[in-house]
């Protein structure tokens, strides 16, 4: 309670969640409001905690493989590489060229619906439901082309210890050729839709600023982190698979608010594309498994780190091997989580509807943080 001019203010509490639809999952945060603004704000998550991690020490390598698609279901395939890649480097496997290919170009077109989903899902949050239509419309055509290989349209499972377990057909090339086409036409739709819309725009512009200097304290990754001006991309940092072989940008942001953040996954998705093309015009031929790959994975005793770029930024999987079919420590360093811890300071002082547009701004996948 405050005693202002004579006048009691009492604060009070709100939850927000755990079954809010703005919380993209059973997230829950709770709030201490001042009138209609928030003085704290307390994330509390575990509401759908799994234990992947503990579930990797009680299973082989490749029995663990599908719990990968399960830790962020919408960049599924980014984990898959990730994990795969780390266990490669502990058996000291040669992916062939073709596969690497291969990877990429899933990866950028799983990369892609995740951006869609974002953007349809997070205009919807703010109460436009036009875009949702869209993006969903679009999304369609990448999950048929994924699922005629993969065999799944979300919790994908498709990388294999050493390559790729299906090539790629001049059906499913035909197909993400006329994709990328059909996208790029979209992008004046979605600019007269969103970018240039007025309320929008009011909305995003100069709310829920993040600053270069937080970015560094949290560990922000991704488009979070370029929103705010800094290029880093594991892709072209630590370039992995065949990202070196390929031209294409980085875009970032110049204040770091919300619509800097919307237009860099905007921009995002004509870079997947772009990356896309160029793998599909430089495909090798050759085999899209290595050689010589144990039916029963035993890697040697020793320690590795991978480090992969998903749509919500960096993925890292520290695995520890102690010569046996399982191994003896995994640790997943999930973007979701540090991105969200700075969610209570990008709360304080503001209204509840701009919480929502704040949270969703940031794009955190909850069974990620719950891994």
């Amino acid at each position: 309670m405050i005693e202002l001019y004579g006048i009691e203010e009492k604060t009070y509490t709100l939850n927000l969640g755990p079954q809010h639809p703005s919380t993209h999952g059973v997230l829950r945060v709770l709030l201490e409001m001042e009138g209609e603004f928030i003085s704290k704000a307390e994330p509390v998550i575990g509401y759908g905690h799994r234990g992947h991690e503990h579930m990797a020490e009680n299973r082989n390598y490749q029995q663990f493989l599908p719990n990968m698609g399960r830790v962020d279901y919408l960049h599924a395939l980014a984990y898959n590489q990730g994990y795969c890649m780390a266990v490669e480097k502990l058996l000291g496997l040669v992916v062939p060229e073709r596969a690497e290919f291969i990877r990429v170009i899933t990866a950028e077109l799983n990369r892609i619906t995740s951006h869609l989903l974002w953007f349809g899902a997070y205009l919807l949050d703010l109460g436009a439901f036009t875009p949702i239509m869209y993006c969903f419309d679009d999304r369609e055509h990448v999950l048929d082309l994924l699922d005629r290989i993969t065999g799944s349209r979300l919790t994908y499972c498709f990388y294999r210890f050493g390559g790729v377990p299906v090539d790629l057909d001049a059906e499913f090339i035909a197909g993400t050729r006329e994709f990328i086409k059909r996208l790029r036409s979209r992008w004046v739709d979605y600019d007269n839709l969103v970018t240039k819309n007025v309320i929008f725009i009011n909305r995003a512009r100069d709310v829920g600023l993040i600053t270069r200097d937080q970015c560094v304290k949290y560990g922000i990754t991704g488009p979070n982190l370029r929103g705010s001006g800094i290029p880093y991309d594991i892709r072209k940092s630590e370039p992995y698979s065949a990202y070196p072989l390929f031209d294409f940008e980085i875009p970032i942001g110049s204040k770091g608010d919300i619509f800097d953040r919307y237009l860099v996954r905007l921009q995002e998705m004509e870079q997947s594309c772009r990356i896309i093309e160029q793998a599909l015009d430089k495909l090798p031929n050759g085999p899209i498994m290595a050689e010589k790959v144990p039916k029963r994975i035993k890697p040697p005793v020793g320690e590795v780190y991978q480090a992969v770029e998903t749509a919500r930024g960096e993925f890292g999987i520290y695995i520890v091997s102690q010569g046996d079919v399982k191994p003896y420590r995994v640790k997943l360093r999930v973007p979701s989580f540090a991105n969200l811890s700075l969610f209570p300071e990008l709360a304080v002082d503001t209204l509840v509807a701009d919480l929502v547009a704040i949270l969703g701004s940031v794009d955190v996948v909850i069974p990620e943080i719950d891994r």
